[in-house]
């Protein structure tokens, strides 16, 4: 499969989203990124709905996930995500500034597949997201069908 695979980027923080993005393309990472606002934006994205109706079929491989937003947060829609027949197969890394231990408890409770604290030092932060990305999008196999296109 010689695709490049779609990253959902759930983030509210646009200072991060800039980051994220830029470490990501430092590194020479072509994957198309989808950057939704808040938990209910990505629901919309991952169910076709709204301003994303129209969007490509097919998964995301990968949900970088921020825990702290607005409207539906991270763990809610980490819920809603690994729930879901169409979307459970979905590599979830949450990215996030939360130390706090019951977030990190409850993420790898509701199936995250990892959870990286964001470092506050630019060089840290993109060493770190270009390691997920290069890692989840490129290197790493999903099983059958978790990229799958939806009905």
């Amino acid at each position: 499969m010689n695709d490049l695979k779609r990253i959902l980027l759930v983030e509210d923080s646009v200072r991060d989203v800039e980051l994220t993005l830029a470490a990501l393309d430092e590194h020479n990472l072509a994957n198309e990124v989808i950057v939704a606002r808040n938990g209910a934006e990505a629901l919309d994205y991952l169910f076709h709905r709204s301003e994303f109706a129209d969007r490509p079929r097919g998964n995301p491989a990968l949900i970088l996930l921020d825990i702290k937003m607005p409207k539906v947060d991270g763990l809610e829609l980490l819920r809603q995500i690994k729930s879901d027949e169409n979307f459970k197969l979905i590599p979830v890394v949450m990215l996030t500034s939360s130390r706090e231990e019951r977030d990190l408890i409850e993420s790898y409770r509701l199936g995250v597949n990892a959870y990286v604290v964001k470092p506050v030092d630019f060089d840290k932060f993109v060493k770190a997201v270009s390691g997920l990305g290069l890692f989840w999008a490129v290197i790493n196999e999903t099983p059958p069908g978790s990229v799958r296109k939806r009905d």
